[in-house]
């Protein structure tokens, strides 16, 4: 697995260790994430998905492979040797995290490296699968991380179902355990019910019993709320970006394949709230 110490990949080789599966995870460095993967049974391996040597060595005798990158830069240049790796190794299948805003034509540099990862993917003579989740919930604690009580984001009234990390990784455990079904499909994912901000608070200041509130913003002061929080301008330019796609609908949707490929519900804001109740205190002002 390549981003096995991440949000979703964490969930994910934690989910198909506890069904009896081996997990070879590569990680840049050893620390506490994945000594404790480790712990679970896994397969810790050092390198770099920017090298391909170290690619290639980390690769050799699996099956399948799940592929995350961050919104950095590099992304083709490692998903080229995913590909590369992947085929001198014969592994069968692999799992692509991209993004819903994927797409030729966008004006995010990030979302559109997506896209170009995606075809240089299909190009190989493996089972490829693409994932393209919505905003994913875990934005919910990151917004609220400064403990004003507030999400200040400039979505204006535009509306998406959040998606809970868990449950994105019971569907690439899925897939990985047997790919041959979902071979060369794109799948969008979404929380369960589609939502504004405005309602996300209301959900939100239910379950943590004090009151959150959505505060719409403009695309400068974002900006400044990036840089002042140290975000790199590739990043930047990805989420002011995906902010213009997000008002124009991009990230709205929902669908069943959570449920249908996962093989269970997903959580809704409330239950996502409820079960991270420790990170929004730890943030309370």
């Amino acid at each position: 697995m390549v981003g096995a110490t991440g949000k979703t990949g964490g969930h994910t080789a934690e989910l198909l260790l506890e069904r009896g599966h081996h997990v070879r995870a590569l990680v840049r460095r050893v620390d506490e994430r994945s000594e404790r993967l480790a712990g679970l049974g896994a397969e810790i391996v050092e390198g770099d998905v920017l090298g391909l040597d170290s690619l290639a060595e980390a690769t050799k005798g699996i099956d399948a492979l799940y592929f995350t990158y961050p919104i950095s830069p590099g992304l083709v240049d490692a998903t080229v040797n995913v590909a590369q790796a992947a085929e001198e190794n014969g592994v069968q299948a692999i799992v692509n995290m991209s993004q819903i805003s994927a797409r030729r034509e966008t004006a995010s540099n990030a979302a559109r490296q997506h896209w170009v990862a995606e075809r240089v993917l299909d190009r190989f003579p493996v089972a490829v699968t693409h994932i393209r989740p919505t905003f994913f919930a875990q934005w919910l604690i990151d917004t609220w991380a400064d403990g004003t009580g507030e999400l200040r984001l400039p979505f204006a009234d535009g509306r998406h179902a959040p998606i809970a990390e868990s449950d994105q990784a019971r569907v690439i455990a899925a897939i990985l355990e047997d790919p041959a079904p979902h071979a060369g499909q794109i799948y969008p994912l979404y929380g369960p019910v589609e939502l504004n901000h405005y309602e996300i608070a209301e959900k939100m200041s239910r379950v943590l019993g004090r009151e959150v509130t959505y505060v719409p913003i403009s695309l400068d002061e974002f900006r400044t709320i990036l840089e002042k929080r140290g975000a790199a301008e590739h990043l930047i330019q990805h989420l002011l970006a995906v902010a213009i796609d997000y008002r124009n609908g991009i990230f709205a949707g929902t669908n069943d394949l959570v449920k249908t490929i996962g093989g269970a519900d997903p959580l809704d804001v409330e239950s996502f709230t409820a079960l991270n109740r420790a990170s929004f205190d730890l943030h309370t002002a």
